[in-house]
This record gives structure tokens, sequence and C-alpha cells, in this order.
């Protein structure tokens, strides 16, 4: 495996990416998510990429403009397909025995990728979506609490929540906590999720949602999306960027899945 760091352009500006090469001809393009960097927290997008890449698959990892390396103004999620279409065309470029691409995004980058239509790109892996209106404002901040009651109220109806307090495994303080959450008034539907439910449906490939158990952007999501969606696939103790050993695992095996499939 070879690592290469590379410069390619965007509507006038220089953005930076990283390429592990390999020989297979599916590759992976990872999108990161808010202003992440991406090496990803703790680096895990760049161990990521370099196990995937061991396995036999090319990953590019790109910043977007105004993140880490490349310059530009931060236009945030709603305007990375400019990004997204240059970094895709820089893969291709830098390895041209590509016959298919495939794409994963985490948070506001999966959500990129659903408004992007899928970019003209084979498959999606899209963790964690964000359907939160109000970004980094207190809007988004404040509706948090209110767009999670629904997942709450979910929890409090299904039977093996009942088997786990009568077994000891949820504490009172966690059922009280629920309780409060699900009493809420119902928050208003996300037009933002609308949104990406709009784009996802123009893109004609396989896609894969996946959700992390503990993290609140994942519940979120499915207060806001229909959680009979055969596309949905969690891994129940995860946390927002899959950092647990054995997350890690599950998020490596679904990906080559995608890619051998």
């Amino acid at each position: 495996m070879t690592r290469r760091f590379i410069s390619f352009a965007c509507e006038g500006a220089v953005l930076f990416g990283t390429l592990d090469a390999a020989d297979g001809t599916t590759g992976l393009l990872i999108v990161s998510g808010g202003n992440e960097l991406r090496s990803g927290a703790w680096a895990n997008q760049s161990q990521l990429a370099q196990r995937i890449a061991a396995a036999g698959f090319p990953v590019f990892r790109f910043d977007r403009r105004g993140i880490g390396d490349s310059d530009g103004p931060n236009g945030e999620f709603r305007s990375a397909s400019p990004d997204i279409a240059a970094a895709i065309a820089c893969f291709r470029t830098q390895a041209p025995t590509l016959r298919r691409m495939i794409a994963y995004g985490n948070c506001d980058g999966a959500s990129a990728l659903m408004l992007a239509n899928g970019a003209g790109l084979e498959a999606l892996v899209l963790a964690n979506p964000w359907t939160i209106e109000g970004r980094n404002g207190a809007e988004g901040a404040a509706a948090m609490p209110e767009v999670v009651r629904a997942h709450y109220w979910r929890r409090l109806k299904d039977p093996r929540a009942l088997l786990r307090l009568l077994g000891g495994k949820v504490s009172l303080r966690q059922l009280f906590g629920s309780l409060r959450m699900a009493a809420r008034p119902a928050a208003p539907p996300s037009t933002l999720a609308q949104e990406l439910a709009a784009g996802l449906a123009e893109f004609s490939g396989p896609s894969t949602i996946l959700l992390a158990g503990r993290d609140r952007t994942a519940a979120a999501f499915l207060a806001n999306w229909d959680d009979g969606d055969a596309r949905i696939r969690t891994c129940p103790d995860a946390s927002h960027s899959f950092v647990e050993p054995q997350a890690r695992i599950w998020l490596q095996d679904q990906l080559l899945a995608a890619l051998r499939n």
C-alpha cells in the first residue's frame, strides 16, 4: 500500500486530499462531516483508509474548501457538491484502473452526498445523516432535544426495553430520563430530512444507512425518517464516529461488503 498527498482544484480554490493506493478496480471516497479534517476524529478515517486499502481497495479522502489544508470559503455541507465532484474527478485521475466508486460519509458528509443525488457514484454508505435545521446556531442546539422525542417514545414502547428493565439492565434514572424526553412536545418535521429523502430518491444505485446506537444525531435522523427503511443498519453500542473497537470492526465490515458487492 502507498499513501500519497495530492492537491486539486475546485472553483478557483486548491483542495488537498490523501490517496491510499491499492490494486482493486473499486474505490472508496470518504467525505468528512462537519468541519472535520480528512484524517477524522482521533485519526479514525486515516486508519480506516489504511485498513480498506490493505484489503485491496484504493481510498481517497479530502478536505473540502475552507477546511484543513484546503483554501477557499467554508460554505459547509450544503455547498459541498462541487467539492465532492472535484474529489471524484481527482480520484479517477490518480487511480485510472478504477471501474467503480462508492462513497462513505458520516454526519453532514452523508447529508452532502444525499443532497448531491449520489454525485454520479455507483453506491453510497451513509452514516448518521444530519437532519437538524440550524447546523451551527442556537436553533440547531435547541432543536436537538425536541427532535429525539420520537426516538425515546419508540424505546418506551419496545417490549425488549421492559425486559431489560426487569432484568436490571436499564437503570430507573435512565427510564425516567426517557419518560421526560418522550413527554416533550413533538418537533415539527425537518425540511432538511425531506430534502435528503428527495435527493436520495434521485440516486439509482444501492445505498446503505448506518446508524450508531448511542448517537443523538442518529436518533434525530430516525425521528425524521421511516425507521422501517430496509437500508438501515444499526451498531447498537457505537458512538457517533464509531470509535469503539467493536464499532470500528463493524464499520469496516459494512464498507467492505459494499465494496465487494
